[in-house]
């Protein structure tokens, strides 16, 4: 048995479904972003219900458009006639998740989630079905066959179902003008929400952490401060406290590579002038980006008025868990 040969016509099976679930996206899709987008403007959320698989999809959709900004809950349809319709408010989106449309728990649901004067957004694979008769806006997750080989098992249409529903989350963060520093609040604790939420200010070197030189230091003295500040660069100024330029290990060997008297000479010589720089208030991702496009070890950090501040080593980024 060729179990490489079976994993990929799985994988095959469901590409295919997503292309055609492609092809069907439409105006009921727009209607769903607007409908969505006008409840969570009046401070309302969104509530997902489905049975079975369905409702394990539904939880994945809902932690996505948390994730984003879009207030979701999971509601069990179970337990929803048992005391959890609490959950569900006036004006409330009901994305009600069932590939059948004919889901018992589900549909015995349905008149009450219309008391509360609920939008119902139907995800399911029979635009003919009771949930899709009885729903405000019907999204049509139909697939032609299953990945499974007896065309049992929720496969295609599970995943066609999971994709619509990041489709419809990722276009709400668009339409709603959700950005990086949104989302950095909402994911406060890992890596990302570090580098959104941290500025250059926040992980520069600074005062004594610096070796810093006039630019007629000799190159002696240069290397004696970036030792006792344990910093593998000294920042160069000039009399007016402006940026000259930086001395990096790596200037000091071409330095000696090239004049084997270079250490009694003046580090204006062998500085690097015009370094790569970045603006103290500016955000940790910048940095980032700074030190990918530059592939550098050290950025300058500079105040409002032009003067050096600070410095940012790569070393720090990794010790913060930024990079």
């Amino acid at each position: 048995m060729n179990y490489q040969e079976k994993a990929r016509r799985v994988i095959q099976l469901e590409i295919d479904e997503l292309a055609r679930l492609l092809e069907r996206v439409g105006e009921p899709f727009d209607h769903a972003v607007e409908t969505v987008k006008n409840a969570l403007g009046q401070g309302k959320k969104v509530v997902v219900v489905g049975v079975g698989k369905s409702y394990n999809i539904g939880h994945k959709i809902a932690a996505t458009f948390n994730s984003t900004g879009t207030t979701s809950v999971v509601l069990n349809s179970q337990n929803a006639l048992h005391g959890d319709l609490g959950l569900v408010s006036d004006g409330d989106v009901v994305i009600a998740l069932s590939y059948s449309g004919e889901t018992d728990e589900l549909l015995a649901l349905l008149p009450h989630l219309k008391r509360f004067s609920a939008s119902i957004l139907a995800f399911t694979g029979d635009p003919g079905s009771t949930l899709a008769r009885n729903s405000d806006i019907v999204l049509d997750v139909g697939v032609e066959r299953e990945a499974c080989p007896l065309n049992l098992a929720p496969t295609s249409s599970s995943t066609v179902m999971l994709v619509l529903g990041d489709a419809l989350a990722m276009v709400l963060l668009e339409a709603r003008g959700f950005g990086e520093e949104d989302f950095a609040r909402l994911h406060p604790g890992g890596s990302l929400g570090r580098v959104l939420l941290t500025r250059v200010s926040d992980i520069m070197r600074k005062d004594a952490q610096i070796a810093w030189g006039g630019e007629g230091e000799a190159v002696r003295e240069i290397l004696d401060k970036m030792t006792r500040a344990r910093c593998g660069a000294a920042l160069i100024r000039t009399e007016s406290g402006m940026l000259a330029g930086i001395f990096t290990h790596g200037d000091f060997v071409r330095a000696i590579q090239a004049d084997p008297l270079a250490l009694d000479r003046p580090v204006e010589a062998f500085m690097t002038r015009r370094p790569v720089s970045i603006e103290a208030d500016k955000l940790a991702a910048e940095a980032l980006q700074v030190l990918g496009e530059h592939r550098v070890d050290d950025i300058v950090v500079l105040g409002s008025d032009g003067k050096p501040v600070g410095l940012v080593d790569t070393q720090d980024l990794s010790r913060l868990k930024i990079l």
